[in-house]
């Protein structure tokens, strides 16, 4: 590899953060647990900063921002405008040579190293500064042109209206935005979801808390679809389940990913079996241990190959919860009599 803006993530760690960002590092040091996650590759955060310094869209976003002042803070239509000038300021800008080589020389090694010539890849952001959700990701891309075109996209989301907004909010340089990003192998998904070391919504740390559904992992994190719901108490290993009707899922195709129909024979049946949900419990709780705080995970069903080897890992950061604490007990009591005594 020339350039070292580009990593496998076997070879990162948690170190490389400021490297790679958040995503590709904790991947890294995911494998350093022995946790199964599909082989690809890092673009760095400088491979970002150097397509915008030589493409010369570094100092035009700059004169740009410049311009719009402090207004920008006080008017969204002026920041969903700022957005599309910036999006477009970096896609119409020609990959540099030598980058764009050692992009395509990495898929192409990541092709012979998986055995599949074009292989399907994920191409998704991983910024140094964790924003879950506001930039964008990419599922089934295959062939080199594709990921390139891809990457740069990713880039730009770093100028969606959301991101812009979040780094007015704290202060942030709105015109600097260099983010890493991930490049990884498409996991043939049976199912996938996600899975907190913490409920989320009581704060208790007790249990692992898991949601899933048929296909890509999507369904799930978008909220459209109501997925199965797992709980597993962490002392004793006991499950406790929901389980939905699943009558959508997104799977892949050829050109990408489709939401499609759950066949009739699988809508009530559970996503996961009682050894993939303990597996992949267990796999986060190793993780929480391993970073001491909890953790919100990505986990992938591979539908070929066999328990546990089917388990896979896309994503690990610490999760968002609120504390349970004695005084929001207290608080849930009082609110609890008080609903009581007004029926």
């Amino acid at each position: 590899m020339r350039d070292p803006c580009i990593h496998w993530l076997h070879e990162l760690g948690q170190e490389h953060n400021d490297v790679v960002g958040k995503k590709c590092a904790n991947l890294g040091e995911m494998t350093r647990l022995g946790m199964q996650i599909p082989p690809g590759f890092a673009i760095s955060v400088d491979a970002c900063r150097k397509y915008m310094e030589l493409t010369g869209v570094s100092g035009r976003l700059t004169e740009y921002f410049a311009r719009l002042g402090d207004e920008l803070k006080r008017s969204f239509s002026m920041q969903i405008e700022a957005s599309r000038c910036a999006r477009e300021m970096i896609r119409s800008a020609s990959m540099p040579t030598a980058l764009g080589d050692d992009i395509e020389e990495s898929y192409e090694l990541l092709c012979d190293r998986c055995g599949t010539a074009d292989v399907p890849v994920a191409v998704r952001s991983s910024g140094a500064v964790s924003m879950p959700g506001q930039m964008e990701t990419y599922l089934q891309v295959r062939g080199s042109v594709e990921v390139k075109r891809r990457v740069v996209e990713v880039w730009e989301s770093a100028f969606n209206t959301r991101a812009i907004a979040f780094r007015l909010e704290r202060g942030m340089a709105v015109e600097r935005a260099s983010i890493g990003v991930g490049v990884m192998k498409m996991v043939n998904a049976k199912s996938a979801g996600v899975v907190l070391t913490v409920d989320p919504l009581t704060g208790e740390t007790d249990r692992a808390v898991i949601e899933g559904n048929w296909g890509l992992g999507e369904s799930v994190a978008s909220g459209e679809m109501s997925p199965d719901h797992f709980v597993m108490m962490k002392e004793t290993g006991a499950i406790d389940r929901t389980i939905q009707r699943k009558a959508r899922r997104v799977v892949s195709t050829a050109t990408g990913t489709a939401n499609t129909d759950v066949p009739e024979d699988l809508r009530d049946v559970p996503c996961l079996t009682d050894d993939e949900i303990r597996q992949i419990a267990r796999g986060a709780m190793d993780v929480e241990r391993h970073f001491g705080a909890p953790q919100d995970m990505e986990w992938v069903i591979d539908r070929e190959l066999p328990f546990p080897q089917n388990v896979f890992w896309v994503q690990a950061r610490p999760a968002k919860y609120t504390p349970r604490t004695k005084a929001a007990e207290t608080d849930y009591l009082v609110e609890q009599m008080a609903r009581l005594f007004r029926r």
